[in-house]
């Protein structure tokens, strides 16, 4: 799993990350909640429980009234209707705010990869939990100065998957057109999307997601960069008979989330095929960049494959301190391995999911590269 050869491959070659100001303390949260939820015994012992086990102790919101007492906070079970935030409301919210997170996560990505703005060729803008026209790419084209001319990917209302999904396409145009530089910037505010409801459903979506944004640099990979993860050859597979587990629709208060419990059921039934398709025939690789779309996922991917505590440490450390942060979440935890393994000097095998509505997900195999070794020659993504 880590030969590494000649061949010079699409990489990512630097990874940024922005955060709201607001931080929201799981503790209060549920405190917060079970106060609102007093005369629903039953919805308060939920959301107790969901609270309490669903892996997450802080997140970050761009909406401070989300941390306001329960007669101010417009997000909680049994707001007045006339007092429930519309989706116009949010939507206007999205926009003030994630301009400049996405700002933010595309200059430390440019700055980490060591790449000018005008080498920026290609610009993929992510997100599922808001929209407006002119969009993202449009801003971030206009204040981060790139050239008119950039070839604008926006990938739009496909879920968590679509942070992967992002960098299997920036793969594609590197790997095709040599020339090429692909800046890819996530930006979700799922905390917009929270219902004043007492419904199960309700309380457990709002129970994990967080806000935040990403961002990277890919293109094909030269002597003297930095440390870096080396692309290999993925696919992104529709699995069977789950189109009814993840349904994300928009309603007159934001959108609406409804997440099966039998995710990570479904998830054990199914991946196993389709990552024996993307090895191909090879070991299980070291890394395991595992997208954190719930505690149960974790779980899943790491009982199927008896996976140590240690590898699925990045994944459950991001959802512990930032949530489940949609197509954001990949590069969070993808940043996060790169921090632990700069300090070693061996190449090191990955793979990289990521699951989302349909059920969709995504793959990606990929070789961790330290600079000590990316100094002395070219190499290749090692899962062949």
């Amino acid at each position: 799993m880590n030969q590494l050869d000649g061949t010079i491959a699409a990489s990512i070659m630097g990874i940024g990350t922005a955060l709201p100001s607001h931080r929201i303390e799981q503790k209060d949260v549920s405190a917060r909640l079970a106060q609102a939820l007093e005369h629903e015994p039953d919805s308060r012992r939920w959301a107790k429980r969901i609270f309490n086990q669903c892996g997450v102790e802080t997140r970050y919101t761009c909406e401070p009234n989300l941390l306001e007492p329960v007669g101010s906070c417009r997000y909680l079970p049994f707001t007045q209707a006339e007092n429930v935030p519309t989706t116009a409301e949010r939507m206007a919210k999205y926009k003030a705010a994630a301009v400049p997170l996405g700002i933010k996560a595309a200059r430390q990505a440019l700055e980490d990869a060591v790449v000018s703005t005008s080498e920026i060729t290609h610009l993929i803008t992510v997100s599922c939990t808001g929209q407006f026209l002119p969009g993202l790419d449009v801003r971030l084209i206009q204040q981060l100065e790139l050239s008119p001319r950039v070839n604008r990917i926006p990938l739009v209302f496909q879920g968590c998957a679509a942070g992967l999904k992002a960098v299997q396409l920036a793969n594609s145009i590197v790997t095709s057109d040599k020339d090429a530089t692909v800046l890819i910037v996530c930006v979700e505010l799922c905390t917009l999307h929270f219902q004043p409801s007492a419904k199960r459903d309700d309380l457990f979506a709002a129970s994990f997601f967080g806000d935040g944004a990403s961002a990277c640099v890919v293109s094909l990979s030269g002597l003297g960069r930095k440390e870096l993860f080396r692309l290999g050859s993925g696919h992104s597979v529709l699995l069977p008979d789950c189109s009814e587990e993840m349904i994300w629709e928009v309603g007159n208060t934001g959108f609406d989330l409804y997440l099966s419990p039998q995710i990570p059921k479904l998830l054990g039934l199914h991946l196993g095929p389709e990552v024996e398709r993307l090895l191909n025939g090879s070991d299980l690789p070291e890394i395991w960049a595992i997208h954190p779309g719930g505690r149960g996922i974790v779980d899943a991917v790491q009982k199927l494959y008896e996976l140590s505590d240690e590898q699925v440490a990045y994944s459950r450390n991001i959802l512990r301190d930032y949530g489940n942060l949609s197509s954001v979440t990949i590069l969070f935890v993808l940043q996060a391995i790169r921090d632990d393994y700069r300090k070693r000097e061996e190449a090191s095998s990955g793979i990289a999911l990521a699951f989302g509505p349909g059920l969709t997900a995504e793959l990606l195999p990929f070789t961790y590269v330290p600079a000590s070794v990316e100094e002395r020659e070219p190499v290749n993504q090692g899962v062949i």
